[in-house]
């Protein structure tokens, strides 16, 4: 029967030994535990005892009492977050290579960083929605990510950039849920609300007046003016009219124009090609004035019927990147010394150009057709709040319109021709 032996130890106090024989055996091996005070080794020798003078299950020799390492949990790496998402980018189709590669950068810096060792199917260390809600407040308000390294700081992220950046991760985790074998049940970004996109302090499109555009094509170098004022005059993206061919100059029921057929695509490693527009209704004709034919023709004179109109210094495309540093910002600060308050973007041209057309009333189905939005609806949506623009005509039109209605007198036309009309029998 297990019993406690006191010693004396040398350097000063005792030691408590709880010795038995396994099993209660005369014959059984002896085991023995040491402790430092008789309470625990009271206690201890109580446990052998009731285990039928054994060691207590989980009782490990000097130690005590010690959980069972749970064996890891096995996850198969394909399903890792930081595996799986780029794989499943690589297999999109029908998505240009830039849009591919945008998504990557997506992943590495803005998801990565938060779901680094977490698993896209079910289980432990599974993406949960409140994973995904804490990621999506994280990125909202620019707070460093678990994975990230110290002192990294992070930028808030605008309403809408937030949404672009969940919708993405939500076509992920909606593939994991998806097909013939699910890797889970459900799609845990559909728990998380979103913000309206137009929230927050999102990017503003910026308008100039007409003498801002003018101060700022004052200041740009004479190699930038002409594509600057075509960008202006047309309302048509960068990558369209960089891609502009001597070609592209064409006629339309007599009058000049401008045919859009093209823009610049970026692959995945990034390298550039012309390809068709961004939608089916970006492939389109926008009449011109006489200022930009005389423009135009001034930049295909002496150029074969395929070369590019507008081009850098060394010849080639003007990369967006190099004509904002090198052409746009430079005129920007030389405009601001002279009075220019807008900082405006290179797209902002385009901005400018649907707020002068509506400016002149022109009705927001062409304005569509000339942009080529893909839907008048998008058009309503950019630009419908500079409709207020036409309040003066719109009220001086309603105000006749009810002036007409509430007229007490019946015009005198419309009482001669009631008078001449037969008289209409009521059934």
């Amino acid at each position: 029967m297990a019993s406690i032996r006191e010693r004396q130890k040398a350097t000063g106090g005792v030691t408590y030994t709880v010795t038995w024989r396994d099993g209660g055996a005369r014959t059984g091996k002896q085991e023995s535990e040491r402790f430092g005070d008789h309470e625990s080794a009271e206690r201890f020798r109580d446990l052998v005892q009731g285990y039928g003078e054994t060691w207590p299950p989980g009782w490990v020799r000097g130690k005590g009492f010690v959980e069972e390492e749970e064996a890891p949990v096995e996850v198969d790496p394909a399903n890792l977050f930081e595996n799986y998402a780029p794989a499943y980018v690589s297999l999109l189709t029908a998505v240009q290579g830039d849009t591919k590669r945008k998504y990557r950068r997506m992943i590495d810096q803005v998801m990565i960083p938060w779901f680094k060792g977490l698993t896209v199917s079910d289980g432990e260390k599974s993406i949960t929605g409140d994973a995904v809600k804490l990621w999506f407040n994280d990125i909202s308000a620019g707070r460093p990510a678990p994975h990230d390294p110290p002192g990294r700081k992070r930028r808030k992220y605008s309403a809408k950039t937030a949404r672009d950046h969940h919708g993405l991760l939500s076509a992920i985790l909606q593939a994991a849920a998806s097909g013939k074998a699910p890797l889970r049940s459900a799609n845990p970004c559909l728990e998380t609300k979103l913000p309206r996109a137009d929230d927050g302090d999102s990017e503003e499109m910026t308008f100039l007046e007409h003498w801002e555009a003018g101060l700022l094509i004052r200041y740009l170098a004479p190699d930038a003016v002409d594509l600057v004022q075509i960008l202006l005059g047309t309302g048509a993206r960068w990558g369209e009219v960089t891609a502009l061919q001597k070609r592209d100059i064409v006629r339309i029921g007599g009058r000049p124009a401008l045919r859009i057929s093209r823009t610049w695509k970026y692959n995945e490693e990034g390298s550039r090609t012309t390809g068709s527009p961004k939608s089916k209704k970006s492939r389109r004709t926008i009449v011109l004035t006489p200022l930009l034919v005389s423009i135009l023709n001034r930049a295909a004179r002496g150029k074969g019927e395929e070369d590019l109109l507008f081009t850098a210094p060394e010849g080639g495309a003007w990369y967006p990147a190099s004509f904002r540093r090198l052409r746009w910002l430079p005129a920007i600060e030389a405009a601001a010394a002279d009075g220019l308050t807008k900082r405006p973007r290179i797209h902002d041209l385009r901005h400018t150009h649907a707020a002068w057309l509506i400016a002149r009333n022109v009705p927001l189905p062409a304005i569509a057709g000339r942009l080529g939005h893909e839907s008048i609806q998008t058009t309503v949506d950019r630009y419908g709040h500079l409709l207020a623009i036409l309040d003066d005509d719109l009220i001086a039109a309603v105000s006749y319109a009810m002036e007409a209605a509430l007229a007490p007198e019946v015009p005198a036309d419309v009482r001669a021709a009631l008078k001449a009309a037969p008289a209409t029998v009521m059934a």
